[in-house]
């Protein structure tokens, strides 16, 4: 037989309940706007229905309903729209860092503008045809030796700014490598936390969020792959477990960074802090290290850079540059400061030549207009920067070697065979003087001519330019696009958490209109029952 208050039992439990669920309801209110909440639900389950299935069961109809419980607090949440999401903020974060440093890149070069190299060298060949006309006149000399300095300190100024951007992206990438590191560390962390909370047959809804707001950072610097493991004891079933993180591949193999037992810490080698530590003033990469919690280390090589599937770190580390050794570094910026260096070396090389030809006013050889600081012929490093007019120039107008043919008044042949240099083809490395005597020299540039040479890098900084936004666009769309749908399923709605608000009100007051039924109905049995005759 039920006891007499199983009525007033059944209730509370609903009261109880129902209270729970809206403190859960202010919960979801109070954080609509916490970055990263996911919002929450209580899931009702039945108590045990009276009487347990047994041989000395009561006989009864059936089985009576004891109420209801709170069975556990969960949050909403859709783990393949976060797979989703990371794989395209990986993307995202790729082709952002790889925009950017293209559009510095583009801002330097200045392109085409009054105030590029570009400018800077169509000026001086227009100062060498006005000075064949002019040979003896000292206003054109001036002016052909400060439009030779022009040219000489734009190939300096792009060297420089270029060499400072890259100096600054490998400033980032040791920021962002720091910044890994501390999210794997909170991570690791976060996990401990859920480690000792799951066993008792809790959910630390709260701590998941914690813990996917850092792996959702955690996907910009690198595209990682997210594994649960149980976290063992009294864990209910929908509890969620402890993250095992790893990068991922474009091959699909993995690197473990979070496990269980800790987490790793990642660093590049050699160290890329030009400013505090001048052991890589070539600014190259050629490994990164991960150091697990045991002391193991993994090694990603210069090699398998290619392989790393996306991710910021990946494309700072393409535009900084890397490489096994100083001499075979490859990246977006230390290709175009060789070429630089090519075209630098180049173009002083052929005029110098040319101008050796020459006579001066004095009737002697020509001697190099330019001089330039070169570590390897072959390449031409270190011309961009160290390229300037000599100082024999600098210091005496009539050095400047305008004529061909030596005491002849009025002979500024030599002077047009300058300005012709930046029509000379190059074939194979090799390029023969416009004074058709004959003379070749061999350059770093293979074919073309320099100032083909030169818009061909420009050219190729607008493309892959373009390239990289549109890419950035896309992913950014596509991570746009998926956040929103996961927003959808887990951020907080105003709406219905006030209609919740309203349901499980009514409820609280329905239970407890229960309450008042069944005490009117013991107050009859109690005061009421058995007066007659009184």
């Amino acid at each position: 037989m039920l006891s007499t208050f199983h009525g007033l039992e059944v209730a509370k439990r609903g009261m109880f309940t129902q209270q729970a669920a809206l403190y859960v309801t202010a919960h979801n209110i109070a954080n609509a706007n916490t970055p990263g909440y996911s919002r929450q639900r209580v899931n009702f389950v039945e108590t045990e229905p009276f009487p347990p299935a047994s041989m000395n069961r009561p006989q009864i109809p059936g089985q009576m309903g004891t109420g209801v419980e709170a069975g556990s607090i969960q949050r909403i949440r859709d783990s393949f729209l976060d797979y989703q999401y990371r794989n395209e903020a990986s993307k995202l974060g790729y082709w952002s860092a790889r925009s950017e440093a293209i559009a510095k890149m583009e801002d330097i070069m200045n392109e085409p503008s009054e105030f590029g190299l570009s400018k800077a060298m169509t000026q001086f060949w227009e100062s060498l045809q006005d000075l064949s006309a002019n040979p003896e006149n000292e206003g054109a000399r001036a002016v052909v030796r400060q439009r030779g300095v022009a040219v000489a300190e734009s190939f300096n100024y792009l060297y420089t700014s270029l060499s400072q951007i890259r100096d600054d992206l490998g400033q980032e990438i040791k920021t962002g490598l720091l910044e890994v590191n501390s999210i794997l560390k909170q991570i690791s962390e976060l996990n401990d936390q859920i480690k000792a909370v799951e066993p008792n047959g809790y959910l630390p809804n709260d701590l998941y969020d914690k813990r996917d707001a850092l792996v959702d950072e955690l996907s910009k610097y690198f595209q990682v792959k997210v594994e649960t493991v149980p976290s063992g004891g009294n864990a209910l079933d929908i509890a969620e477990g402890i993250y095992e993180i790893s990068l991922v591949n474009q091959d699909g193999s993995t690197i473990k960074i979070v496990t269980k037992d800790g987490y790793s810490k990642l660093s590049v080698d050699p160290p890329v802090d030009p400013v505090n530590d001048p052991t890589n003033p070539d600014g190259y990469v050629s490994k990164i290290q991960i150091e697990d919690a045991l002391g193991n280390i993994t090694t990603i090589r210069d090699s398998e850079f290619g392989n790393l599937a996306s991710g910021r770190i990946k494309s700072l580390i393409e535009s900084y540059g890397y490489g096994s050794d100083p001499n075979n570094v490859k990246g977006y910026y230390p290709e175009m400061l060789a070429d630089l260096d090519k075209m630098a070396y180049s173009f002083a090389t052929m005029f110098n030549a040319q101008h050796r030809e020459g006579y001066d006013l004095n009737n002697s050889n020509g001697v190099d207009f330019f001089e330039m600081n070169v570590s390897d012929n072959t390449t031409g490093k270190g011309a961009a920067a160290s390229i300037k007019v000599s100082d024999v120039i600098m210091s005496d107008l009539g050095k400047i070697a305008a004529s061909s043919n030596s005491g002849e008044s009025g002979n500024g042949n030599n002077a047009l065979y300058l300005s012709m240099i930046k029509d000379v083809q190059i074939t194979n490395g090799s390029a023969a003087l416009p004074s058709g005597s004959g003379t070749t020299v061999s350059v770093p540039i293979t074919s073309g001519t320099v100032q083909t040479f030169y818009q061909g890098l420009v050219g190729k900084i607008g493309v892959d330019g373009q390239q990289a936004e549109r890419m950035k666009t896309n992913a950014e769309t596509l991570a746009t696009s998926v956040d929103n749908k996961r927003q959808s399923v887990s951020s907080v709605s105003l709406d219905e958490e006030m209609t919740n608000m309203i349901k499980f009100q009514h409820a609280y007051n329905a239970a407890a209109r229960i309450i008042t039924a069944i005490d009117e109905m013991l107050d009859k049995i109690i005061n009421n029952m058995g007066i007659a005759g009184r």
